[in-house]
């Protein structure tokens, strides 16, 4: 599944495309926590989800040894 979010960091608009599906995005949309229901997912795409920051961005505002596990 296709996701576009914005990064709340830059502005900057991104696309991640996502193995999950629409049970486990409803799950999260109805107020279960994204690492119960998508415990598959790396914490940089959960991230992405949230808040739309690119582990890219991540690593050039934070720096290389911030980390966002």
């Amino acid at each position: 599944m296709k996701f576009t979010r914005t990064s709340i960091m830059t502005g900057n608009t991104h696309e991640m495309d996502l193995d999950i599906t629409e049970d486990q995005l409803n799950d999260w949309n109805q107020g279960q926590l994204i690492q119960d229901v998508m415990p598959e997912l790396s914490p940089e795409a959960r991230e992405f989800l949230i808040t739309g920051i690119t582990s890219d961005e991540w690593d050039s505002l934070m720096g290389d040894d911030y980390d966002t596990t």
